[in-house]
């Protein structure tokens, strides 16, 4: 596959062209991204500003009718979506074609968002006028997304964005770009030209170019804390609205009374589905004394009778990560890990055999961790966890809260108390009881405290706080 940039509507070719590798077998080639350069992205946003005003005078209603026309068109190709995400970044397929349901089901629900208020009427002084709000569209945004969910993120960007009125520029990670042009090329006919806008490439190159550039009204960005605070840094520079979500060190608590066959297939999910590479993964479980021994020997066993191998494969659990820079990083904390005096259980060491031609990391379980080690304290977007003992509930809050982080967290508890101290106590914008750390339901606001975000929310009916600015209105009969 050979992707293109869409600008326009046009499907257009550049100069320069990268290999994307697929991480389970290096030697295998998926197809080629452009390199696009500053002058690309001035075109897009260029063709966003001249699309703008049309397609907010389209109306609510009939840009929604198009969101669903969009989710029925994707729902036909599931399967192939599906596996090049698995090919591309590693994902295991059975994931990657639910990360795809996800994208149409999310199309589905922003469809319906035509047909909601948007406003409310409010009393005036003079009986006589009517004072109402109603909510502008922002304008040009631009959208730059990661490589772990090149389908879900990309689209519950884009498509609130789209039905609340604005145009877009959207820049995928180079890890994910083909599953991201793949989805667009499918469904970019049914919008007018120049609504939405594809240009790929690297993010120093063709991201920095869009958000420094005049005409973005709005940057949504989902990645790295690093590069999330240089966006905002630029933005408020210039004046500019910005939506961040950066990295999490999420925990699960695991309490006395915990349902220990719940929690631990809950916390292996959590920790091991995608390789440990999502911003809401378990990366911390912070086990109570009394239940350690059962708990750690449990999961150790569960861990250990995963399945790894070529993500393509249905019966895989367990991928490879998505670059040799990201395979190098996690290598690399699992070794501090040990120096920093924590103890391996299972994994740890580079996988052998057949998988040696792949990015592949042993899922790996360190016990006996100190709070501020470094694994326990920085994200590693890998297959690992790290188990702190704790004595009581609240020093597993204070555990828990002890990073920089406040993304996602979980408790395991039968315990109504115990369950809502956590709920009250956690600095997190998610936090869940008996339920793993990773994901939310899409109708749900996604979002973190602390270095996690940007104190914005994703998804659901909160979406429109960001893409659209509210106007009020008062009128009086002359």
């Amino acid at each position: 596959m050979d992707a293109r940039n869409l600008i326009g509507g046009e499907w257009t070719e550049t100069t320069n062209r990268t290999a994307v590798q697929n991480p389970a077998e290096w030697n295998h080639v998926v197809g080629t991204i452009p390199l696009s350069e500053a002058q690309d992205v001035d075109r897009a946003l260029r063709a966003a500003q001249s699309a703008r005003r049309a397609w907010k005078a389209l109306g609510a209603v009939a840009r929604g009718n198009i969101l669903s026309q969009a989710a029925n068109l994707l729902e036909a190709h599931l399967d192939e979506l599906g596996l090049l995400a698995a090919q591309e970044m590693g994902k295991p397929i059975g994931e990657a074609r639910g990360e795809a349901a996800r994208a149409v089901a999310i199309l589905r629900y922003y469809g319906g968002e035509g047909l909601r208020s948007v406003g409310e009427v409010i009393p005036a002084t003079n009986p006589s006028t009517l004072q109402y709000t109603t909510r502008e569209p922002l304008g040009v945004v631009g959208i730059i997304t990661p490589w772990n969910f090149p389908l879900a993120i990309p689209m519950w960007k884009t498509a609130p964005a789209l039905v609340y009125g604005n145009t877009v520029v959207l820049k995928p990670a180079e890890l994910a770009s083909l599953t991201a042009y793949r989805m667009w090329e499918l469904i970019a006919s049914l919008f007018p030209a120049g609504v939405v806008n594809l240009v790929l490439g690297l993010g120093s190159v063709a991201g920095e170019a869009l958000i420094q550039h005049p005409l973005i009204q709005g940057v949504s960005f989902t990645g790295s804390t690093g590069v999330g605070q240089h966006i905002a840094e630029t933005a408020v520079s210039r004046g500019v609205k910005y939506q961040l979500e950066m990295g999490g060190k999420n925990p699960v608590i695991v309490a006395d009374d915990a349902d220990l066959d719940l929690a631990v297939e809950l916390t292996v999910s959590g920790a091991m589905r995608s390789a440990g590479q999502k911003c809401t993964a378990t990366s911390r479980v912070i086990v109570m004394e009394g239940i350690r021994h059962e708990f750690t020997d449990r999961l150790v066993n569960r861990i250990q009778a995963l399945q790894q191998g070529d993500p393509s494969q249905p019966e895989t659990y367990l991928g490879p990560l998505v670059s040799q820079a990201q395979y190098d990083k996690v290598m690399s904390l699992i070794d501090r890990g040990r120096t920093e005096g924590g103890r391996v259980l299972t994994g740890g060491t580079p996988v052998g055999g057949p998988l040696a031609r792949g990015y592949f990391v042993p899922p790996t379980v360190f016990d006996g961790v100190a709070a501020g080690a470094t694994i326990a304290q920085e994200e590693i977007f890998g297959p690992v966890v790290a188990l702190i003992p704790v004595k009581t509930v609240d020093e597993a809050i204070e555990v828990a809260n002890d990073v920089r982080y406040g993304l996602s967290a979980s408790v395991f508890t039968r315990n109504l108390k115990t369950a809502m101290a956590c709920v009250e106590g956690i600095e997190a914008g998610l936090v869940r009881v008996n339920e793993e750390t990773a994901g939310v339901e899409l109708q749900a606001p996604f979002g973190g405290l602390k270095a996690s975000s940007s104190h914005s929310r994703e998804q659901g009916r909160a979406a429109i706080e960001f893409y659209t600015h509210t106007k009020t209105v008062a009128i009086r009969p002359s």
